[in-house]
């Protein structure tokens, strides 16, 4: 795996049907540098007119073509860039909707984050909303890019050519050489980051977004925010309840972050929640495999040993690096139905030696589309993580938890642990031990969990539930495959979802769909 990481389902899987369609992250509170949310009393955006227009989103792969406009409107809606000096500096995020069908039954608003950090909101909702079709029914579907990422004031890092030359150099270090090279571009991709986006970095946490999700709220003009939030999207979800509890409507949080691990140990448990995943699909790959033929474990361990020494070649005429390939094994891993391409890349990295569908799943991860370009997801997503998160970690804490990480899995491991290192010198001093989502008067959020899920591993939920308080959170657990439970076809969970955003039928806490 990368640097960066997104644990975005939705944006992940959206992104990688493009990429082959075209080629045949408890002890903060809460408030800190952002200022004192209970502070903030009255709805400021309220009186916000938004200015909505027919437009086209970007597609998921960020800069490859259009998505369908007929359906969507877009706004812009000012908010402070600092929370502590709410009449200072505005910037504007950008919102898309699609209105609801059903005016005489209409809810209100039903407001979406996909994850990562770092997803693009206004990109990913068109891509998706047929799965929220019977949803779009009572609500106006609505998305955000959240403050730094994309059109919201986008944190800007490096160049298209500096992100590809970046990519072909050592993330997991074997020698002093390797290290210094590592070090190195660690430090010319954040200092990249401050010339370019200075004045944004200490402003694009998880606090300021739900702030900022609280004067969409108020700005669509609901009284309570309704919100369905996936992967990185459910601890802002969480964050946001402990905050305003009292106007938290409906909602649901699917693939869920584990509130209660500091980067460490999520990372280490997102390690182990990959490793499953990659079990399973290889279980499972006589049904996948066909003519194509199945791996194993010992196949792909080898496979990337030899790529720590000799890249691949592609057709794209760029090379399919060790770490590359990780990231690309575990994109396909993000769903059951893309296990078909990890097959067919994995075969055909194998027996022919070239890397052509490796490197475009992990494409999908990093952000790059086919024509080159690259979204600013891997941007936005270590400049949220490092502004979050207070730890910073040395080398030397990566080389006495490598054996953990190697133990938990010999394909993830080694990437994993290395990974630690992203916000080793960043320049923004970040927020929390651990985001606090206590959310005590708050209305029922329902919490599902994957027993599958590669990159929120299932105990998040439990942990999620139990952080909310008792009769807040709402467990419900999914055995099934990939990354959330609501788009994998579980039409027990579907149900169970729309019943409760739709017509307020709060589940059972402890209901398993299958």
């Amino acid at each position: 795996m990368s640097t960066e990481r997104p644990r975005a389902t939705a944006l992940a899987s959206a992104a990688l049907a493009v990429a082959l369609t075209a080629t045949g992250c408890g002890g903060g509170s809460g408030s800190g540098k952002n200022g004192d949310a209970h502070a903030d009393t009255k709805d400021r955006s309220a009186s916000v007119q938004l200015q909505w227009k027919p437009c086209t989103a970007p597609t998921p792969a960020q800069g490859g073509g259009k998505a369908p406009g007929k359906a969507w409107e877009c706004a812009k809606l000012p908010v402070p860039l600092d929370y502590a000096k709410p009449d200072g500096e505005q910037i504007e995020l950008a919102l898309i909707r699609a209105k609801a069908l059903d005016t005489a039954h209409r809810i209100g608003s039903l407001v979406f984050n996909f994850g990562g950090p770092g997803g693009s909101g206004i990109a990913t909702l068109p891509g998706l909303s047929e799965s929220y079709a019977k949803l779009r029914d009572r609500y106006d579907l609505v998305s955000f890019d959240p403050r730094g990422v994309g059109e919201s004031a986008g944190v800007r890092c490096q160049s298209d050519k500096e992100l590809d030359a970046s990519s072909q150099i050592d993330a997991t270090p074997d020698d002093d050489t390797e290290l210094q090279a590592t070090l190195a571009a660690n430090k010319a991709y954040i200092d990249a980051c401050s010339r370019n986006s200075g004045k944004t970095l200490p402003h694009v946490g998880t606090t300021a977004a739900a702030r900022d999700m609280d004067r969409i709220r108020a700005a669509l003009g609901d009284d309570k925010l309704h919100y369905f939030g996936i992967s990185y999207g459910t601890e802002l979800g969480g964050v946001y309840a402990h905050l305003f509890p009292e106007r938290v409507g409906r909602a649901v949080l699917d693939a869920v972050v584990d509130p209660t691990q500091d980067p460490l140990q999520g990372d280490l448990g997102q390690t182990k929640g990959f490793q499953l995943a990659l079990d399973d699909y290889l279980k499972d790959c006589p049904s996948e495999g066909g003519a194509i033929g199945c791996p194993t474990q010992d196949d792909i361990t080898t496979l990337l040993k030899n790529l720590d020494k000799t890249p691949l070649p592609t057709s794209q005429g760029r090379k399919l690096t060790q770490d590359q390939a990780v990231g690309g094994i575990a994109a396909a891993l993000y769903s059951k139905d893309t296990w078909k391409y990890l097959t067919a890349g994995l075969a055909e990295a194998i027996r022919k030696g070239t890397g052509n569908t490796l490197l475009l799943l992990s494409d999908s991860m990093s952000g790059r589309s086919p024509d080159g370009r690259y979204s600013n997801l891997q941007a936005a997503n270590r400049a949220v993580s490092c502004d979050d998160a207070q730890q910073r970690y040395t080398v030397d804490d990566v080389k006495r938890q490598l054996p953990e990480f190697r133990q938990a899995s010999p394909v993830f491991g080694e990437s994993a642990a290395w990974s630690l290192l992203a916000c080793t010198g960043w320049p923004v001093k970040g927020e929390w031990r651990t985001p606090e989502v206590s959310a005590k008067g708050a209305a029922p959020i329902v919490v599902i969990g994957n027993t599958g899920d590669p990159a929120t591993p299932y105990e998040g939920a439990r942990q999620m539930a139990q952080q909310l308080g008792d009769g807040v959170g709402i467990q419900v657990t999914y055995k099934g495959e990939g990354h959330g439970a609501y788009n994998t076809g579980s039409a027990c969970t579907t149900n169970l979802v729309d019943a409760y955003l739709l017509d307020g039928k709060v589940p059972t806490a402890g209901t398993t769909c299958a």
